[in-house]
């Protein structure tokens, strides 16, 4: 049975309380979602009942959940191959996810668009996409249909610290800025370029890069959902008022592999560095800290919010393992040239 409608808006749980505590639960608890959902995925593919590989985004939760906090249900986001969590944070069910991993009828593309082209109308999820920075055309023409037909839509679009190699995603900075397009680009530093360190692929500032075509540019914590929260909120709200585009540039790490089958990484990082991140830059744990502090939430809390996420993503993969493949009569329905 499918989930009902899942949503980026705060936990219905929390909204009894108070406002600012319900929104920093809700996000621990979207974050949470993301990091088990990426757990199961994992196992999916040790275990080889899911074709293909996956992208986890592990370790970088709290971009994902602090920009689609800061956007309405009908603002819009592209998403990279590395999706999930995009997906997740933007409204996307689990069940559906699952269902779209495994081939299923039950998924978001009915099957046919697996790990890194998922993509939800419903929630404004424009589609993952497989192309480094690819979706920066998709992202950028959206804000621009956005501002001819007179909407407020705001238009997110995410992509990699690889992507700033990409052609493409400077001629749309470069229209963006000249029209002031209501476009935020979203650059998940995660440092590495697949199996190489961006210092060796990158020159000079990153930031540089996008403050050349006059978009408004900042460096933040990518780690802290409230710090990339706040940033969020702020750009996204100037876009919305035809004040242009923007650009975060978001450090993070993540923890796993490029891909799922990537896991002897000594030869391009050290075990230590993994370490350091997940133990001391955990998105996670610093809101959970920081919850604890502002007496927001106890153990009793946290506990309660384990147990119905793991519950929800559990019976999530339990559907979609159960769910129809599609019919092979439609392997030639919705395919374009």
């Amino acid at each position: 049975m499918l989930q009902p409608e899942a949503s980026n808006s705060a936990h219905p749980e929390y909204t009894q309380g108070d406002e600012e505590q319900a929104r920093w639960l809700a996000m621990y608890e979207q974050m949470l979602k993301i990091r088990v959902f990426e757990e199961h995925v994992n196992e999916l593919y040790r275990t080889a009942r899911m074709p293909g590989l996956a992208h986890l985004y592990s370790g970088e939760e709290a971009i994902a959940v602090g920009v689609c906090q800061a956007l309405r249900r009908d603002d819009y986001i592209t998403s990279t191959h590395r999706g999930h969590g995009h997906c997740l944070a933007k409204g996307a069910r689990v069940d559906r996810m699952f269902a779209e991993l495994l081939g299923k009828e039950a998924g978001y593309c009915r099957g046919k668009g697996g790990s890194m082209h998922i993509a939800d109308q419903d929630t404004g999820n424009l589609g993952a996409n497989a192309i480094v920075g690819g979706s920066a055309g998709i992202a950028t023409g959206a804000a621009m249909s956005s501002k001819m037909r007179g909407s407020d839509r705001v238009a997110a679009c995410f992509f990699g610290d690889g992507a700033l190699g990409q052609g493409l995603l400077y001629e749309v900075m470069n229209m963006a800025s000249l029209w002031k397009l209501p476009v935020v680009y979203v650059c998940e530093n995660n440092q590495y370029n697949e199996y190489t360190h961006n210092a060796e692929t990158t020159a000079g500032e990153m930031a540089h890069r996008a403050r050349a075509f006059g978009l408004l540019t900042e460096e933040i914590d990518g780690q802290d959902v409230r710090v990339v929260y706040a940033a969020a909120h702020r750009v996204v709200e100037r876009a919305r008022q035809g004040e242009g585009p923007a650009f975060l540039l978001c450090d993070t790490y993540r923890y796993f592999g490029h891909h799922v089958g990537d896991i002897q990484r000594s030869y391009y990082r050290a075990k230590e560095e993994e370490e350091h991140w997940i133990q001391h830059r955990d998105p996670l744990k610093l809101l959970a800290e920081w919850l604890s502090t502002e007496g927001f939430a106890g153990h009793e809390t946290f506990t309660q919010i384990e147990q119905r996420v793991r519950t929800e993503v559990a019976e999530g993969e339990r559907f979609a393992l159960s769910a129809p493949f599609p019919q092979p009569g439609e392997v030639e329905q919705d395919v374009y040239a």
